[in-house]
């Protein structure tokens, strides 16, 4: 089974501690607990887990506010005392809506829900439809290497050898990304991760040979980006 990685934002120690066992009792689930809500929704945008588990009263930060922040792709499960909050866990479109106090049986029944909602998400993000001159091209996710904004155009460059000369410009292209796969290293690269080998502060090595520079202002997050869990095929240089 392949690993299913997931956060828990919760600030209740107990409730975490629950969480962590059903995670362990289940099997196959990876799990890092926040019980602080601004830093667990830092942790999801910077690590993209596969599950957020996710409480809804707590200081601070409201767990409806942090839902609305996610990125688009997050699939979350809310966990709460208060089962007026339900309604609110369909309109943000969670994929599950665990009641406090919650049994195994039941936490074993969102996560299997939330496990095919990944399955269909996945298979959906299989393949891009982007425009090159009058016609859509169909690019497998898994062939794109890297892609270069270049003004109103861009290359998207295929792990074949060649390149894909679309019209759309790198915001488009990166909507249709599944954000998991990709980085943003520079205002005009995108990168997917499993093709850097060597990266450091300014630039990065693809597995291809190519160096790509790595932006001032897109530094920091792309090395805690990189050095996240899941992430161990591209190594550090020595700067």
């Amino acid at each position: 089974m392949k690993k299913i990685n997931c956060i828990a934002i919760d600030d209740e120690p107990i409730a975490l501690s629950v969480i962590s066992q059903f995670c362990l009792r289940t099997g196959g689930l990876d799990l890092l607990t926040c019980s602080e809500p601004q830093e667990g929704l830092q942790a999801v945008i910077d690590r993209q887990p596969d599950i957020v588990f996710l409480d809804i009263e707590m200081d601070c930060l409201n767990g409806l506010d942090i839902a609305r922040k996610l990125p688009a792709s997050t699939c979350f499960i809310f966990t709460t005392a208060y089962i007026r909050y339900a309604l609110d866990g369909f309109d943000l479109d969670a994929a599950d809506f665990l009641h406090k106090p919650f049994s195994y049986e039941r936490f074993k029944t969102a996560v299997e829900k939330a496990v095919r909602r990944l399955e269909y998400i996945r298979n959906e993000k299989e393949c891009i439809i982007v425009k090159q001159e009058y016609n859509n091209v169909v690019i497998p996710v898994s062939d794109i290497l890297y892609i270069e904004a270049m003004e109103n155009y861009c290359k998207i460059f295929r792990r074949k050898g060649c390149y894909t000369l679309s019209r759309m410009n790198l915001k488009a292209i990166t909507e249709l990304l599944p954000p998991r796969n990709f980085i943003r290293i520079h205002r005009s690269f995108i990168v997917q991760l499993d093709s850097i080998q060597h990266f450091n502060k300014q630039e990065l090595r693809l597995t291809t040979g190519q160096t790509l520079p790595i932006g001032r202002q897109y530094a920091e997050k792309v090395i805690s980006r990189l050095h996240s869990p899941g992430n161990n095929n591209a190594h550090h240089d020595n700067e």
